[in-house]
């Protein structure tokens, strides 16, 4: 029985490629259901089901990173990205070993789709060959708005209200259904889940490292992978460590 992943933000549009796929391919198994891109790249190294389904806009990582660093893992997972983008992209999907479905997902679609993958079984493009393609699609679609990003928030450090500049934030970390904000002189509580916040913060700045932790680039002085593949990260401004979880380490291969 082949094991699937779905990743989509969206709540309706989740649920409803969930039952489509139930009637489309009935003995697919879905395993993980994931509402953001580094829960789809922790879901996708835990059960390293066959397939996944990947919007390629999410908070946190984006379907395209989340599909660089399952195949950069050599993760044997075949992708089928969900995509609204359909003017940008067409001819890099159909260039390649990759499956796309528009948004809204039609039954006919998803038909077509669940038929290519059964036909083409467990061949896959290797991880170079893959990563050109993302490379090409990445370019392809438009990116990510860092002009409209989080520049400023209020969190609460005991009864005081701190306005923080979010260029100063080291890290941010989840806390039940809260948030502790990291600075270089200290913490404070926000009112806001991790999640809320991976939609908000650019991109370019702020990464997701671990479920629960999401770290300003700029902050990192080193890291250090250990044998089990986790990586340990020190920053510039502040004694203690971060633990980047395996999944993730992928993104940092260059540093």
């Amino acid at each position: 029985m082949p094991d699937c992943i779905v990743a989509e933000d969206e709540e309706l549009l989740r649920n409803a490629l969930v039952s489509l796929l139930g009637e489309a391919w009935p003995e697919l198994r879905i395993v993980a259901v994931c509402e953001d891109g580094g829960s789809a790249l922790e879901a996708i190294a835990e059960h390293r089901p066959q397939y996944a389904f990947l919007d390629i806009r999410m908070p946190g990582l984006t379907g395209l990173e989340v599909a660089a660093a399952a195949a950069r893992a050599e993760l044997p997972t075949q992708v089928v990205f969900v995509t609204a983008y359909d003017q940008y992209a067409i001819d890099a999907f159909d260039r390649g070993a990759i499956d796309y479905l528009l948004k809204p997902v039609s039954r006919e679609r998803l038909a077509a789709t669940v038929r290519r993958l059964r036909a083409r079984d467990s061949h896959h493009p290797d991880a170079d060959t893959l990563a050109a393609l993302l490379r090409r699609l990445q370019d392809a679609l438009p990116g990510r708005d860092s002009a409209t990003a989080l520049s400023w928030l209020t969190a609460s450090a005991g009864k005081e209200t701190r306005l923080i500049m979010v260029d100063d934030v080291l890290y941010f970390q989840a806390d039940n259904k809260y948030t502790t904000v990291v600075t270089a002189e200290g913490e404070a509580l926000l009112r806001k889940p991790i999640r809320e916040l991976l939609v908000a913060l650019d991109p370019a700045v702020f990464k997701q490292i671990h479920r629960a932790t999401i770290v300003n680039l700029k902050a990192i002085a080193s890291i250090v992978r250990d044998d089990s593949g986790k990586g340990t990260l020190r920053l510039k401004h502040r004694e203690e460590t971060l633990t980047v979880s395996q999944p993730f380490m992928t993104l940092f291969r260059n540093m």
